[in-house]
């Protein structure tokens, strides 16, 4: 079929419309400029830059004709920070145009539509003593981005949305979300200091497996938690730490009141500055000391992923952060379409 494609440039955008025309599909995308230096495209994709937010109705619907399927690869993610309050912009971004996506969608015709959005929304909905969308901003956009898509699928409309976890592996030219994460594990000498719990994770390729498979297997609306490999923060750390070359490096849990405590300082640091993040981040501590985990029969099985080296997509994602900041090759940062 042929798939229309917002965000066909980025990581998970350029590696499912790699996966979808291996599987025999036609893929269009528009995308923002610039792109990455040394991004590889697959060459049977069409790609146009351009800004989808400032395209007419009229202009889009251009994009959706003789479309059977549409992506969108796009948004902006927990890490964003901006003047309160911050949910404004997540609903510019991630809220507002599925609902103007997805309808134009449907009146063009279109039967099948992925949405790629957060896991964050799947423990919104199985932990609700924990009072997610409440107390972040960034979680209560992808509720309620859930549930304008949710409200647009009907029998003959078929919408997915993937609820993704940490994601590992890389694209050429483009600075992976790990920088940060290594920054801070290089300048803890001799011990890094860590807390409880764990997370779920999936590699890129993965993640482009779950996107055809959407396109290919969804019938009517449903989220799809998507995760494969679940490791516990210590687990995790192990494998980046014999990447960053210090295998033996302590590994030291630290207790939940501290993880707070910094969690409390950032906050007072974004105060100052007028600005707000996605996470309450004092909150936060709650769920970034539990065990994230999903199993693969939720998602990744029902939509065809299949089993991947996550210790090699980790090691990518590592050595790639190593490379730009040691000044070796230059990229751009990760950002939303």
């Amino acid at each position: 079929m042929k798939v229309f494609m917002i965000g066909g440039t980025g990581l998970l955008g350029s590696e499912a419309a790699k996966e979808l025309i291996n599987r025999g599909h036609e893929v269009v995308s528009i995308a923002l400029p610039p792109l990455p230096t040394g991004a590889v495209l697959p060459a049977q994709m069409k790609i146009e830059f351009g800004n989808y937010l400032e395209m007419s109705d009229v202009e889009l619907k251009k994009y959706f004709s003789e479309c059977e399927g549409f992506v969108f690869a796009a948004g902006v993610d927990e890490r964003v920070e901006g003047p309160a309050p911050i949910y404004d912009l997540f609903r510019k971004y991630n809220i507002d145009p599925v609902k103007r996506l997805l309808r134009l969608a449907r009146e063009c015709g279109v039967k099948h539509s992925v949405i790629c959005g957060s896991y964050f929304a799947y423990f919104n909905k199985i932990w609700p003593e924990k009072e997610l969308a409440k107390w972040h901003p960034y979680i209560r956009s992808r509720r309620d981005q859930e549930e304008a898509a949710m409200s647009l699928a009907d029998m003959d409309f078929n919408v997915a949305v993937l609820e993704l976890p940490y994601i590992f592996g890389t694209q050429p030219g483009r600075k992976p979300v790990w920088m940060f994460l290594v920054e801070s594990i290089r300048n803890m000498k001799g011990v890094t200091f860590y807390p409880k719990g764990g997370t779920t994770m999936v590699t890129v390729p993965q993640v482009a497996q779950a996107i055809a498979g959407a396109i290919e297997r969804n019938k009517g609306g449903n989220c799809y938690p998507i995760g494969y490999y679940n490791m516990e923060w210590k687990e995790m750390l192990s494998i980046i730490h014999k990447h960053l070359g210090c295998p033996g490096k302590k590994i030291v849990t630290i207790p939940n009141w501290m993880y707070a405590a910094g969690g409390r300082k950032l906050m007072k640091e974004q105060h100052k500055k007028n600005l707000e993040g996605g996470l309450h981040m004092v909150k936060f501590t709650e769920l970034q000391c539990s065990k994230q985990f999903i199993d693969k029969s939720l998602g990744c099985i029902p939509l065809g992923v299949k089993p991947d080296d996550i210790d090699k997509a980790i090691g990518d994602s590592i050595h790639l952060c190593l490379k730009i900041m040691d000044k070796k090759v230059n990229a751009l940062d990760m950002k939303g379409e």
